[in-house]
C-alpha cells in the first residue's frame, strides 16, 4: 500500500477558470515539499482540496492509499493564509477548542496545547485573547493549532508570513522536528531561501499547470547559466568578463552571468591577470532565479514527457 500523500492529475474550475490543470503531489513520511507558484497560480485551492474543503472536478487525493474521508481529516494538520483563528477566544482556549476537534480528549487537548503553546515562544501571552496578538504572535497560534493534535500530514500555506527572522528560525526548526518524526509536510512560500533550507524538493505551477520539480539543488544545476563571483584585493578598472553578461561591478567585485559549459579555468585565469584575487566562486543560480525563469518560461506543451519526468522526480 503506498504511504503518504498521492494527488494524481488533480483538477478545479471555477467558471471558466482552470484554477488547477492536472496535479500531481507525493509526499511521503518524512518528507517536506515546497509547493510553490506566484499569486492566483492554485495552491490553496489545491490544499483545499487535499484537505475536503472544496471537491475536485477531476483526479484522485488519496493517504495512505485510501480516500481522504472526514475521519482520515482528522489526522492532517492545516495552517491557512488567512487568519483562521477565532479573534475573541483566549490563545489556550483556542488552541484546546481546536484539539478537541481533531479528537482529543479534554485532559489531553490541554496539555498538549499547553505544550505548543510553550513551543512557539507564547507562554507569557496564553491567557491573551487572539485579537489582542500581533499578526506574527497570531501565526504562532496558528502553528500550535496545526500541531496540537500530533498530525500526520501538515498542509500550510505561507507559513513564513508575517514572522521575524527569529519566530521564523524556530518555525524552521519545528517543522524539520515534525519531518523527522515522521509527518508528511507541503508548505506554500514565498520566501524561496527558507523553502530551500527546509525542503526536500519543489513543486512549481503556474497558472495551474505544474511547470518544474524537483530537488532544489537538482533545479538549480540543471540551469544553462552560472554566476561566476569575483572578489580583487585593489581596483581593477574597467575590467570586463572573458564572455557573458556583467551583473554587477565595482571596481574590487564582480559577478558575471556565464554558461554553464563554459571551461572555468579560462575564466579563472582571466581575473588573475587583472589583479591579485581575494575570492573565486562559480555558483548555480539561485532557486528565486529558478522559479522566475520555471514561471516565465513554462514546459512546453509540445514536449509533454518533460512534465510527465518532472512529477516522477517528485514522485
Amino acid at each position: 500500500m503506498a504511504q503518504g500523500l498521492e494527488v494524481r492529475n488533480l483538477e478545479r474550475a471555477f467558471g471558466n477558470l482552470r484554477a488547477v490543470d492536472r496535479i500531481d503531489l507525493t509526499v511521503k513520511p518524512g518528507e517536506t515539499i515546497g509547493f510553490l507558484g506566484s499569486n492566483g497560480a492554485g495552491k490553496t485551492t489545491t490544499m483545499r482540496m487535499i484537505l475536503n474543503i472544496v471537491g475536485p472536478d477531476a483526479g484522485t487525493i488519496r493517504w495512505n492509499g485510501q480516500p481522504v474521508t472526514g475521519e482520515v481529516r482528522k489526522s492532517f494538520g492545516y495552517m491557512p493564509q488567512e487568519r483562521g483563528l477565532y479573534a475573541r477566544m483566549g490563545v489556550l482556549d483556542q488552541v484546546v477548542y481546536f484539539g478537541r476537534l481533531a479528537g482529543l480528549a479534554k485532559n489531553d487537548a490541554k496539555e498538549r496545547a499547553d505544550y505548543w503553546i510553550a513551543r512557539v515562544g507564547l507562554s507569557d501571552r496564553r491567557k491573551d485573547l487572539v485579537q489582542e496578538l500581533s499578526g506574527g504572535n497570531q501565526q504562532r497560534v496558528q502553528l500550535a493549532v496545526s500541531l496540537v493534535h500530533d498530525p500526520d500530514l501538515l498542509v500550510l500555506d505561507e507559513p513564513f508570513a508575517g514572522l521575524d527572522p527569529i519566530a521564523a528560525e524556530s518555525m524552521q526548526e519545528i517543522l524539520a522536528e515534525r519531518s523527522a518524526a515522521g509527518a508528511s509536510i507541503l508548505l506554500s512560500s514565498h520566501q524561496l531561501d527558507l523553502v530551500e533550507g527546509l525542503c526536500d524538493s519543489v513543486v512549481i505551477i503556474s497558472h495551474g499547470k505544474q511547470v518544474a520539480a524537483g530537488r532544489p539543488i537538482d533545479l538549480r544545476l540543471d540551469t544553462p547559466h552560472r554566476t561566476l563571483i569575483v572578489e580583487w584585493a585593489n581596483n581593477v578598472g574597467d575590467w570586463q568578463p572573458l564572455s557573458g553578461s556583467v551583473d554587477a561591478f565595482t571596481g574590487t567585485r564582480a559577478e558575471v552571468t556565464i554558461s554553464a559549459t563554459d571551461d572555468i579555468s579560462n575564466h579563472i585565469s582571466h581575473a588573475l591577470a587583472a589583479g591579485p584575487v581575494v575570492t573565486l566562486a562559480v555558483e548555480p543560480p539561485t532557486l528565486a532565479s529558478v522559479f522566475s525563469d520555471s514561471i516565465m518560461h513554462p514546459l512546453s506543451p509540445e514536449h509533454p514527457e518533460q512534465a510527465s519526468n518532472a512529477a516522477e522526480v517528485v514522485s
